[in-house]
């Protein structure tokens, strides 16, 4: 009889995702022992059916659209959009990163990789697969899975969700997408580029947790660009069809129907009971403020732990707990400052507290710093004057949050994710030296309009004279 497999390690990790990997290989090449277990494929939800493929098939669908606008720069071009080939490049994209995440990596670094299901028997061991593993301490990162709504119908339809939209190879003749969140927003911004028809329907408004002003940007885009939206629109039913079916009795058909209503953490068959450790099926598991579950001894990080379900705050809470585990330190996380973006076109960011929530949390001694895009020249130059920054203040101009909607407002968020971080007031942003021309000068002239009023008020007026009158 083969001996039963028992191992030791420092750390045990299960869940292979951006969080997972980030907190095995940092560990292992400080030197600790770990053991990384993965059920699925390794680089979790982000590589194979979440953020690579979506950015890679926005990529496809943004260059369709800017070609469409080459004939305002006198350019002409003809638009034709090979499907089949669009998705072949959202699957090599994958398979380009695919090493970086690989078993085979990460047994080089040194961890033991099991794939296997694991599960807690006790509160300080897990069985994975065939194996029986007591580390020193467990990292969860397991994730979440596409919530689906249990409607009439909806089992019957097979609805398309973000695990399975990717696999399509042949072009949608209409798509139908119910939910109006950032995954349904970006794959309707990604699908009309590819010259595909679609519907949108959504309980509430468009990117609810936005701001009003930003997200009427990016619906006003969507609409131009021929999305079909129904906001305010209750499903009640799926037909065949597919056919979505709205309270009020509207029926909507395509080709179609994909489901992006929000996510579900990941922790039915982990065994969390046998291990002494708190969670919600709909919440997640129950952490602190330095990620600890209710048994000291496991963490738990990035989506199974709830909400905001982004691969950049799993990245931020994978620091905390190898500052914490390893070091034992008190590093806690900051759940408040992660951004977030979503990338339609065009782009909508947004860090810190929205303009609604600085004056629920602050009252009405805020400001808010507005600029449009059209006042920027090389916005201008470019012909893309559609967006605005918002950026709200308190009256001695500390950084509570800023919100941008426009062209690349991914990568004008960050100045303001770093400021808000180190506790800068707005006067750092307004002395910046920003290079001409650029749409970061938006940034700089926004921050400017603190100091506006003060500048160009009466008091300095009066000053100017006085000092004019002494020669």
């Amino acid at each position: 009889m083969t001996a039963e497999r028992v191992l030791t390690p420092d750390l045990c990790v299960v869940g292979a995702g951006s969080g997972g990997l980030s907190v095995a290989a940092g560990a292992v090449q400080m030197g600790t022992s770990v053991v990384l277990a993965e059920k699925g494929r390794m680089g979790g939800d982000c590589l194979n059916v979440g953020c690579v493929p979506s950015k890679a098939l926005l990529a496809a669908g943004h260059a369709a659209a800017d070609a469409r606008r080459a004939a305002a720069f006198g350019v002409r071009a003809s638009v034709s959009v090979d499907f089949g080939a669009a998705m072949a490049h959202v699957h090599d994209v994958i398979a380009r990163i695919a090493p970086h995440d690989s078993e085979e990596r990460f047994e080089a670094l040194g961890c033991t990789v099991l794939r296997a299901p694991a599960a807690f028997t006790d509160a300080r061991t897990l069985r994975i697969g065939d194996v029986t593993v007591r580390p020193r301490r467990v990292v969860l990162a397991t994730g979440s899975r596409p919530t689906v709504p249990d409607l009439p119908g909806m089992a019957e339809a097979a609805p398309l969700t973000n695990e399975t939209l990717f696999d399509l190879r042949a072009r949608p003749d209409r798509l139908v997408i119910l939910g109006g969140g950032p995954i349904g927003v970006e794959m309707a911004s990604a699908f009309l580029g590819l010259g595909v028809p679609v519907t949108l329907a959504t309980r509430g408004s468009i990117l609810p947790k936005d701001d009003p002003d930003l997200r009427a940007v990016v619906r006003d885009s969507l609409r131009a660009a021929g999305l079909d939206l129904h906001e305010q629109a209750e499903a009640a039913a799926v037909e065949p069809g597919p056919t979505l079916v709205l309270a009020d009795g509207r029926r909507l058909t395509g080709s179609h129907l994909l489901v992006a209503i929000g996510r579900t953490p990941t922790v039915a068959g982990l065994g969390l009971e046998a291990a002494g450790i708190e969670f919600d099926p709909q919440r997640g598991i129950a952490v602190d403020a330095r990620l600890r579950t209710s048994n000291r001894r496991v963490f738990a990080i990035g989506d199974c732990a709830g909400p905001p379900y982004f691969t950049h705050r799993a990245g931020h809470d994978a620091g905390i707990v190898v500052r914490n585990a390893l070091f034992r330190l008190p590093a806690k996380a900051r759940h408040d400052l992660v951004p977030w973006v979503t990338f339609a076109d065009p782009e909508l960011a947004q860090v810190g507290l929205t303009e609604a929530a600085a004056r629920d949390r602050h009252g009405d001694g805020i400001r808010v710093l507005a600029e449009s895009f059209a006042g920027n020249d090389r916005a201008q130059a470019e012909r893309r004057t559609e967006g605005r920054i918002k950026v709200v203040v308190d009256g001695k101009g500390r950084i509570l949050g800023c919100g941008i909607a426009g062209p690349r407002a991914g990568e004008l968020i960050q100045p303001w994710v770093l400021a808000l971080g180190q506790g800068l007031k707005i006067g750092a942003v307004a002395t910046m030296i920003a290079p001409y021309p650029t749409l970061g000068e938006i940034g700089k002239r926004a921050a400017g309009g603190f100091y506006t009023p003060r500048l160009f008020g009466a008091g300095t007026r009066r000053l100017v004279r006085l000092l004019a009158r002494l020669g």
